[in-house]
Protein backbone atom coordinates (compact mmCIF):
# COMPACT_ATOMS: atom_id res chain seq x y z
CA UNK A 1 0.00 0.00 0.00
CA UNK A 2 2.91 2.32 0.68
CA UNK A 3 4.19 1.77 -2.87
CA UNK A 4 0.77 2.69 -4.30
CA UNK A 5 0.57 5.84 -2.19
CA UNK A 6 4.07 6.78 -3.32
CA UNK A 7 3.16 6.31 -6.98
CA UNK A 8 0.10 8.55 -6.60
CA UNK A 9 2.03 11.20 -4.68
CA UNK A 10 4.99 11.34 -7.07
CA UNK A 11 2.65 11.53 -10.06
CA UNK A 12 1.08 14.65 -8.56
CA UNK A 13 4.47 16.13 -7.70
CA UNK A 14 5.79 15.51 -11.21
CA UNK A 15 2.64 17.04 -12.66
CA UNK A 16 3.32 20.34 -10.90
CA UNK A 17 7.12 20.31 -10.80
CA UNK A 18 7.58 21.30 -14.43
CA UNK A 19 4.56 23.58 -14.78
CA UNK A 20 4.85 25.55 -11.52
CA UNK A 21 7.52 28.07 -12.62
CA UNK A 22 5.62 28.87 -15.81
CA UNK A 23 2.35 29.14 -13.88
CA UNK A 24 3.91 31.67 -11.53
CA UNK A 25 5.39 33.71 -14.37
CA UNK A 26 2.59 33.55 -16.96
CA UNK A 27 -0.55 33.34 -14.82
CA UNK A 28 0.38 34.91 -11.45
CA UNK A 29 2.62 37.37 -13.34
CA UNK A 30 5.61 37.23 -11.03
CA UNK A 31 8.95 37.98 -12.66
CA UNK A 32 11.43 35.20 -13.33
CA UNK A 33 13.78 36.85 -10.82
CA UNK A 34 11.08 36.84 -8.13
CA UNK A 35 10.35 33.17 -8.77
CA UNK A 36 14.05 32.34 -8.53
CA UNK A 37 14.54 34.28 -5.30
CA UNK A 38 11.38 32.86 -3.74
CA UNK A 39 12.35 29.27 -4.52
CA UNK A 40 15.84 29.91 -3.15
CA UNK A 41 14.40 31.25 0.13
CA UNK A 42 12.06 28.28 0.44
CA UNK A 43 14.87 25.83 -0.34
CA UNK A 44 17.17 27.41 2.25
CA UNK A 45 14.53 27.21 4.98
CA UNK A 46 13.72 23.61 4.02
CA UNK A 47 17.39 22.71 4.22
CA UNK A 48 17.73 24.14 7.72
CA UNK A 49 14.77 22.22 9.16
CA UNK A 50 15.85 18.82 7.82
CA UNK A 51 17.32 17.56 11.11
CA UNK A 52 14.40 18.53 13.42
CA UNK A 53 11.92 17.15 10.87
CA UNK A 54 13.72 13.81 10.93
CA UNK A 55 13.76 13.81 14.69
CA UNK A 56 10.03 14.53 14.67
CA UNK A 57 9.44 11.39 12.58
CA UNK A 58 11.39 9.32 15.13
CA UNK A 59 9.54 10.72 18.13
CA UNK A 60 6.01 10.92 16.70
CA UNK A 61 6.10 7.95 14.37
CA UNK A 62 7.00 8.14 10.66
CA UNK A 63 3.57 7.16 9.34
CA UNK A 64 1.78 9.74 11.47
CA UNK A 65 4.17 12.47 10.32
CA UNK A 66 3.82 11.40 6.68
CA UNK A 67 0.03 11.51 6.82
CA UNK A 68 -0.01 14.87 8.59
CA UNK A 69 2.41 16.39 6.08
CA UNK A 70 0.35 15.12 3.15
CA UNK A 71 -2.55 17.18 4.49
CA UNK A 72 -0.28 20.20 4.96
CA UNK A 73 0.93 19.84 1.37
CA UNK A 74 -2.68 19.56 0.24
CA UNK A 75 -3.62 22.86 1.90
CA UNK A 76 -0.45 24.60 0.69
CA UNK A 77 -1.06 23.46 -2.88
CA UNK A 78 -4.60 24.86 -2.73
CA UNK A 79 -2.90 28.10 -1.70
CA UNK A 80 -1.17 28.23 -5.10
CA UNK A 81 -4.54 29.13 -6.60
CA UNK A 82 -4.69 32.29 -4.47
CA UNK A 83 -1.16 33.67 -4.85
CA UNK A 84 -1.29 37.30 -5.93
CA UNK A 85 2.06 38.72 -4.81
CA UNK A 86 5.63 37.78 -3.97
CA UNK A 87 5.08 37.48 -0.21
CA UNK A 88 2.21 35.01 -0.45
CA UNK A 89 4.21 33.04 -3.02
CA UNK A 90 7.14 32.65 -0.63
CA UNK A 91 4.91 31.61 2.29
CA UNK A 92 2.91 29.05 0.28
CA UNK A 93 5.90 27.49 -1.45
CA UNK A 94 7.93 27.35 1.77
CA UNK A 95 5.14 25.53 3.63
CA UNK A 96 4.72 23.09 0.74
CA UNK A 97 8.45 22.39 0.45
CA UNK A 98 8.93 21.93 4.21
CA UNK A 99 6.04 19.45 4.32
CA UNK A 100 7.47 17.60 1.33
CA UNK A 101 10.89 17.45 2.97
CA UNK A 102 9.32 16.03 6.13
CA UNK A 103 7.76 13.21 4.09
CA UNK A 104 11.07 12.41 2.38
CA UNK A 105 12.93 12.50 5.69
CA UNK A 106 10.41 10.17 7.32
CA UNK A 107 10.63 7.66 4.47
CA UNK A 108 13.65 5.77 5.78
CA UNK A 109 12.16 5.36 9.25
CA UNK A 110 8.86 4.23 7.74
CA UNK A 111 10.49 1.70 5.42
CA UNK A 112 12.37 0.17 8.35
CA UNK A 113 8.98 -0.53 9.90
CA UNK A 114 7.34 -1.73 6.68
CA UNK A 115 10.16 -3.87 5.27
CA UNK A 116 12.28 -4.60 8.38
CA UNK A 117 15.55 -6.29 7.31
CA UNK A 118 14.74 -5.79 3.62
CA UNK A 119 14.44 -2.01 3.97
CA UNK A 120 17.46 -1.19 1.79
CA UNK A 121 16.21 -3.36 -1.07
CA UNK A 122 12.67 -2.05 -0.68
CA UNK A 123 14.01 1.48 -0.89
CA UNK A 124 15.44 0.60 -4.32
CA UNK A 125 11.94 -0.46 -5.33
CA UNK A 126 10.45 2.78 -4.06
CA UNK A 127 13.02 4.74 -6.06
CA UNK A 128 11.99 2.93 -9.22
CA UNK A 129 8.34 3.66 -8.42
CA UNK A 130 9.24 7.31 -7.83
CA UNK A 131 10.76 7.51 -11.31
CA UNK A 132 7.63 6.03 -12.85
CA UNK A 133 5.42 8.46 -10.94
CA UNK A 134 7.50 11.48 -11.91
CA UNK A 135 7.59 10.39 -15.55
CA UNK A 136 3.81 10.10 -15.69
CA UNK A 137 3.52 13.48 -14.01
CA UNK A 138 5.97 15.09 -16.44
CA UNK A 139 3.94 13.73 -19.36
CA UNK A 140 0.75 15.15 -17.88
CA UNK A 141 2.33 18.54 -17.26
CA UNK A 142 3.29 18.68 -20.93
CA UNK A 143 -0.40 18.73 -21.83
CA UNK A 144 -1.03 21.72 -19.54
CA UNK A 145 2.00 23.54 -20.92
CA UNK A 146 0.86 22.91 -24.48
CA UNK A 147 -2.62 24.31 -23.78
CA UNK A 148 -1.12 27.17 -21.76
CA UNK A 149 -4.38 28.69 -20.47
CA UNK A 150 -5.04 29.68 -16.83
CA UNK A 151 -7.67 26.94 -16.64
CA UNK A 152 -5.16 24.31 -17.76
CA UNK A 153 -2.71 25.34 -15.04
CA UNK A 154 -5.49 25.48 -12.43
CA UNK A 155 -6.66 21.98 -13.35
CA UNK A 156 -3.10 20.74 -12.94
CA UNK A 157 -2.96 22.22 -9.44
CA UNK A 158 -6.33 20.71 -8.48
CA UNK A 159 -5.25 17.28 -9.69
CA UNK A 160 -2.12 17.58 -7.54
CA UNK A 161 -4.31 18.46 -4.56
CA UNK A 162 -6.37 15.34 -5.16
CA UNK A 163 -3.27 13.13 -5.30
CA UNK A 164 -2.37 14.21 -1.75
CA UNK A 165 -5.85 13.28 -0.56
CA UNK A 166 -5.77 9.92 -2.35
CA UNK A 167 -2.31 9.10 -0.97
CA UNK A 168 -3.50 9.99 2.54
CA UNK A 169 -6.56 7.71 2.20
CA UNK A 170 -4.39 4.83 0.96
CA UNK A 171 -2.00 5.16 3.91
CA UNK A 172 -4.79 5.67 6.43
CA UNK A 173 -6.82 2.66 5.37
CA UNK A 174 -4.15 0.35 4.08
CA UNK A 175 -1.34 0.53 6.64
CA UNK A 176 -1.17 -0.35 10.34
CA UNK A 177 -0.44 2.20 13.01
CA UNK A 178 3.22 2.35 14.02
CA UNK A 179 4.09 3.61 17.46
CA UNK A 180 7.42 5.45 17.83
CA UNK A 181 10.23 3.03 18.62
CA UNK A 182 11.45 3.13 22.23
CA UNK A 183 14.63 5.14 22.69
CA UNK A 184 17.38 3.36 24.67
CA UNK A 185 18.13 5.08 27.96
CA UNK A 186 21.79 5.33 26.90
CA UNK A 187 20.93 7.21 23.69
CA UNK A 188 22.18 10.79 23.51
CA UNK A 189 20.19 13.70 22.11
CA UNK A 190 21.25 14.42 18.52
CA UNK A 191 23.38 11.30 18.53
CA UNK A 192 24.04 11.63 14.81
CA UNK A 193 26.49 14.43 15.54
CA UNK A 194 28.66 12.02 17.53
CA UNK A 195 28.53 9.16 15.03
CA UNK A 196 31.81 9.74 13.18
CA UNK A 197 31.42 7.02 10.52
CA UNK A 198 27.98 8.32 9.57
CA UNK A 199 29.24 11.91 9.46
CA UNK A 200 32.07 10.74 7.17
CA UNK A 201 29.52 8.98 4.95
CA UNK A 202 27.36 12.12 4.81
CA UNK A 203 30.36 14.34 3.98
CA UNK A 204 31.38 12.06 1.12
CA UNK A 205 27.76 12.21 0.02
CA UNK A 206 28.21 15.93 -0.70
CA UNK A 207 30.59 15.04 -3.53
CA UNK A 208 28.21 12.54 -5.08
CA UNK A 209 25.22 14.86 -4.73
CA UNK A 210 26.68 16.68 -7.74
CA UNK A 211 25.90 13.71 -9.98
CA UNK A 212 22.17 14.39 -9.84
CA UNK A 213 22.73 17.67 -11.70
CA UNK A 214 24.97 16.28 -14.45
CA UNK A 215 22.15 15.06 -16.70
CA UNK A 216 19.74 17.86 -15.82
CA UNK A 217 22.06 20.88 -15.93
CA UNK A 218 25.43 20.07 -17.47
CA UNK A 219 24.48 17.64 -20.25
CA UNK A 220 21.90 19.86 -22.04
CA UNK A 221 24.29 22.79 -22.38
CA UNK A 222 27.22 20.54 -23.29
CA UNK A 223 25.23 18.78 -26.03
CA UNK A 224 23.78 21.94 -27.55
CA UNK A 225 26.80 24.25 -27.32
CA UNK A 226 29.80 21.92 -27.49
CA UNK A 227 28.83 18.94 -29.66
CA UNK A 228 27.30 18.32 -33.08
CA UNK A 229 24.68 15.96 -31.69
CA UNK A 230 21.06 16.94 -32.53
CA UNK A 231 19.25 18.94 -29.85
CA UNK A 232 16.72 16.14 -29.29
CA UNK A 233 19.59 14.11 -27.84
CA UNK A 234 18.93 15.86 -24.51
CA UNK A 235 15.34 14.67 -24.13
CA UNK A 236 16.27 11.22 -25.47
CA UNK A 237 19.00 11.00 -22.83
CA UNK A 238 16.55 11.64 -20.00
CA UNK A 239 14.21 8.97 -21.39
CA UNK A 240 17.11 6.48 -21.52
CA UNK A 241 18.04 7.36 -17.96
CA UNK A 242 14.50 6.81 -16.69
CA UNK A 243 14.05 3.51 -18.54
CA UNK A 244 17.34 2.10 -17.24
CA UNK A 245 16.62 3.16 -13.64
CA UNK A 246 13.17 1.61 -13.68
CA UNK A 247 14.49 -1.58 -15.32
CA UNK A 248 17.57 -2.17 -13.17
CA UNK A 249 17.34 -0.27 -9.87
CA UNK A 250 15.52 -3.08 -8.04
CA UNK A 251 17.61 -5.84 -9.64
CA UNK A 252 20.96 -4.28 -8.78
CA UNK A 253 19.72 -2.83 -5.50
CA UNK A 254 18.83 -6.31 -4.27
CA UNK A 255 22.53 -7.18 -4.42
CA UNK A 256 23.51 -4.30 -2.10
CA UNK A 257 22.24 -4.94 1.41
CA UNK A 258 25.14 -4.82 3.88
CA UNK A 259 27.44 -1.96 4.81
CA UNK A 260 30.41 -3.52 3.03
CA UNK A 261 28.38 -4.14 -0.10
CA UNK A 262 27.30 -0.50 0.06
CA UNK A 263 30.89 0.71 0.25
CA UNK A 264 31.91 -1.38 -2.75
CA UNK A 265 28.86 -0.30 -4.76
CA UNK A 266 29.71 3.35 -4.04
CA UNK A 267 33.20 2.78 -5.45
CA UNK A 268 31.78 1.16 -8.59
CA UNK A 269 29.51 4.18 -9.00
CA UNK A 270 32.50 6.52 -8.89
CA UNK A 271 34.26 4.58 -11.64
CA UNK A 272 31.09 4.61 -13.75
CA UNK A 273 30.84 8.39 -13.38
CA UNK A 274 34.49 8.75 -14.44
CA UNK A 275 33.77 6.72 -17.57
CA UNK A 276 30.62 8.73 -18.29
CA UNK A 277 32.26 12.14 -17.92
CA UNK A 278 35.23 11.14 -20.08
CA UNK A 279 33.04 9.75 -22.89
CA UNK A 280 30.83 12.84 -22.72
CA UNK A 281 33.89 15.05 -23.06
CA UNK A 282 35.20 13.20 -26.13
CA UNK A 283 31.84 13.68 -27.89
CA UNK A 284 32.93 17.25 -28.70
CA UNK A 285 34.17 17.75 -32.25
CA UNK A 286 32.77 14.48 -33.63
CA UNK A 287 30.24 14.20 -36.49
CA UNK A 288 26.59 14.32 -35.43
CA UNK A 289 26.01 10.55 -35.56
CA UNK A 290 29.20 9.80 -33.63
CA UNK A 291 28.48 12.51 -31.04
CA UNK A 292 24.98 11.10 -30.57
CA UNK A 293 26.39 7.61 -30.04
CA UNK A 294 28.95 8.89 -27.53
CA UNK A 295 26.32 10.79 -25.57
CA UNK A 296 24.08 7.70 -25.41
CA UNK A 297 27.03 5.66 -24.10
CA UNK A 298 27.88 8.41 -21.58
CA UNK A 299 24.30 8.65 -20.32
CA UNK A 300 24.05 4.86 -20.02
CA UNK A 301 27.30 4.73 -18.01
CA UNK A 302 26.12 7.60 -15.83
CA UNK A 303 22.83 5.82 -15.18
CA UNK A 304 24.66 2.65 -14.13
CA UNK A 305 26.65 4.80 -11.72
CA UNK A 306 23.46 6.44 -10.47
CA UNK A 307 21.90 3.04 -9.80
CA UNK A 308 24.97 1.81 -7.89
CA UNK A 309 25.16 5.12 -6.00
CA UNK A 310 21.55 4.98 -4.91
CA UNK A 311 21.75 1.31 -3.94
CA UNK A 312 24.89 2.04 -1.92
CA UNK A 313 23.25 5.04 -0.29
CA UNK A 314 20.23 2.98 0.69
CA UNK A 315 22.41 0.25 2.24
CA UNK A 316 24.65 2.70 4.12
CA UNK A 317 21.88 5.14 4.97
CA UNK A 318 19.73 2.35 6.41
CA UNK A 319 22.54 0.27 7.91
CA UNK A 320 24.47 2.90 9.84
CA UNK A 321 21.65 4.61 11.83
CA UNK A 322 20.02 2.92 14.82
CA UNK A 323 16.36 2.14 14.09
CA UNK A 324 15.02 4.56 16.70
CA UNK A 325 16.95 7.49 15.14
CA UNK A 326 16.59 6.77 11.40
CA UNK A 327 14.71 9.99 10.76
CA UNK A 328 17.26 12.10 12.65
CA UNK A 329 20.11 10.56 10.66
CA UNK A 330 18.28 11.03 7.36
CA UNK A 331 17.56 14.64 8.27
CA UNK A 332 21.24 15.29 8.94
CA UNK A 333 22.29 13.65 5.68
CA UNK A 334 19.71 15.68 3.78
CA UNK A 335 21.26 18.92 5.04
CA UNK A 336 24.69 18.01 3.68
CA UNK A 337 23.22 16.55 0.49
CA UNK A 338 21.18 19.70 -0.02
CA UNK A 339 24.31 21.79 0.40
CA UNK A 340 25.97 19.83 -2.39
CA UNK A 341 22.92 20.23 -4.60
CA UNK A 342 22.95 23.98 -3.95
CA UNK A 343 26.54 24.43 -5.15
CA UNK A 344 26.10 22.09 -8.15
CA UNK A 345 24.84 24.75 -10.62
CA UNK A 346 27.68 27.14 -9.78
CA UNK A 347 30.32 24.43 -10.02
CA UNK A 348 29.05 22.49 -13.04
CA UNK A 349 28.01 25.48 -15.15
CA UNK A 350 31.06 27.47 -14.07
CA UNK A 351 34.55 25.96 -13.93
CA UNK A 352 33.58 22.49 -15.20
CA UNK A 353 31.72 23.68 -18.30
CA UNK A 354 34.15 26.50 -19.08
CA UNK A 355 37.07 24.06 -19.00
CA UNK A 356 35.49 21.91 -21.67
CA UNK A 357 36.70 18.33 -22.05
CA UNK A 358 39.31 18.84 -19.34
CA UNK A 359 36.65 20.01 -16.91
CA UNK A 360 34.49 16.97 -17.57
CA UNK A 361 37.37 14.55 -17.10
CA UNK A 362 38.35 16.36 -13.89
CA UNK A 363 34.77 16.05 -12.64
CA UNK A 364 34.80 12.33 -13.35
CA UNK A 365 38.16 11.95 -11.58
CA UNK A 366 36.71 13.80 -8.57
CA UNK A 367 33.85 11.32 -8.39
CA UNK A 368 36.20 8.35 -8.73
CA UNK A 369 38.76 9.53 -6.17
CA UNK A 370 36.22 10.38 -3.48
CA UNK A 371 34.44 7.07 -4.08
CA UNK A 372 37.63 5.18 -3.18
CA UNK A 373 37.19 6.31 0.43
CA UNK A 374 33.73 4.85 0.95
CA UNK A 375 34.68 1.15 1.40
CA UNK A 376 36.91 2.18 4.33
CA UNK A 377 34.11 4.28 5.80
CA UNK A 378 31.73 1.32 5.46
CA UNK A 379 34.17 -0.98 7.28
CA UNK A 380 34.62 1.68 9.97
CA UNK A 381 30.88 1.91 10.40
CA UNK A 382 30.58 -1.88 10.58
CA UNK A 383 33.19 -2.08 13.34
CA UNK A 384 31.54 0.63 15.42
CA UNK A 385 27.91 -0.56 15.22
CA UNK A 386 26.52 -2.18 18.40
CA UNK A 387 26.87 -5.96 18.46
CA UNK A 388 23.53 -6.40 20.22
CA UNK A 389 20.30 -5.73 18.33
CA UNK A 390 18.95 -2.23 18.42
CA UNK A 391 16.12 -1.98 20.90
CA UNK A 392 13.81 -0.96 18.14
CA UNK A 393 14.69 -3.94 15.97
CA UNK A 394 13.46 -6.35 18.62
CA UNK A 395 10.00 -4.86 18.70
CA UNK A 396 8.95 -6.64 15.46
CA UNK A 397 8.42 -3.23 13.95
CA UNK A 398 5.99 -2.23 16.71
CA UNK A 399 2.94 -2.33 14.46
CA UNK A 400 -0.60 -2.46 15.75
CA UNK A 401 -3.70 -2.86 13.68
Amino acid sequence: MYALALLVNTFGTGLLMVSLPLYLIRIVELSAAEVGVGLTIASAITLLVGLPLGDLADRRGPLGVTKAMLLVQCVATVGLLFIDNFATFVVVVTVEMVAGRAIVTAEGALLRRVADDSAAGFRSLTHAITNVGFSLGFAGSGIALQIGTPTAFHVTIVINVLTFVIAWVILHRGMPHYEPLPIPHTALRWSVMRDKPFVAYAVLGIAFSLQFSVLLLLLPIWVVDHTNAPDWTVSASLVINTILVVAFQVRLGAKVQTLRQGGLAWRRAGLAFLCSCAVMGFAAGLPAWAALLMIVVAVSAHTVGEIWHLAAGFALGMGLPPAHAQGQYDGFASILGGTGAAIAPVLLLGPVLSSGRTGLIALGAFFALTSMLMPAVARWGERTRPTSPDVGETEAAGATA
